[in-house]
């Protein structure tokens, strides 16, 4: 293989790497064609692919801060490089049922968020529920929520109530017996009909001039 080809291949292993989500490193050896065939077709269902690389080309694509860095001193062996650009679950499952029936398969490692995942870490997770499962789930725990803070505040205003209601009934044992409210105000007087209106201090009613004294004589005596 020419040197041009050969960096045309690591490119394009580099490129799948950096979309991918997912990889993990199997032993494919004494693994039948059609077998290989097989897996390759299930894998593309779950968004994923299947690379047979040579080490050399692999340990090339692999270095610097590639994400399949941690895995380098696995690249011992026939290597399958399985890429999953959907969701990591669904295609590890069809990775580690396919195994189960072909023991042919032997899973190594793989790299999931830069952390490095071992065969027993792949096959805990391949046992996690589906992404649509997990949806679910969370999308019962938002709808709960609601109802949860309704009874939690009805709760709170309940136990206020209550208290409200203790007091009352201690207020009202506390005060003596025969006690009564205030006495309202007494409705004032309506003024006398016979009572002349009050004058002004001060002030004197002017006098009425003095009738004339009665003569029996003429006037102009």
């Amino acid at each position: 293989m020419r040197k041009a080809e050969k960096a045309e291949i690591v490119q394009g292993i580099l490129g799948k790497i950096a979309k991918s989500r997912i990889g993990i490193l199997s032993d494919f050896k004494g693994l039948k064609v059609e077998d290989l065939t097989r897996l390759r077709r299930q894998l593309r269902e779950a968004e994923g692919e299947l690379k047979v690389v040579k080490n050399t080309l692999l340990t090339r694509a692999a270095a610097g801060d590639s994400a399949m860095a941690p895995l380098t001193s696995r690249f011992t062996g026939p290597n399958a490089l399985t890429l999953g650009y959907g969701d990591p679950v669904a295609l590890t499952k069809v990775l580690i049922k396919f195994a189960q029936e072909r023991p042919q398969l032997q899973i190594k490692a793989g790299v999931l968020g830069g952390q490095v995942l071992s065969a027993k870490d792949l096959d805990a997770l391949s046992k996690l529920p589906a992404k649509e499962v997990l949806l679910a789930h969370l999308l019962g725990v938002l709808q709960a929520v609601p109802t949860a803070l309704v009874t939690v505040l009805s709760g709170v205003v309940r136990n206020l109530l209550n208290v409200l209601v203790a007091l009352r009934d201690q207020k009202a044992a506390a005060e003596p017996a025969g006690a009564t409210s205030p006495a309202e105000p007494a409705e004032a007087a309506e003024p006398s009909e016979a009572a002349p209106p009050s004058e002004p201090a001060g002030v004197s009613t002017p006098e009425e001039p003095a009738a004339p004294a009665a003569t029996g004589g003429d006037p102009e005596a």
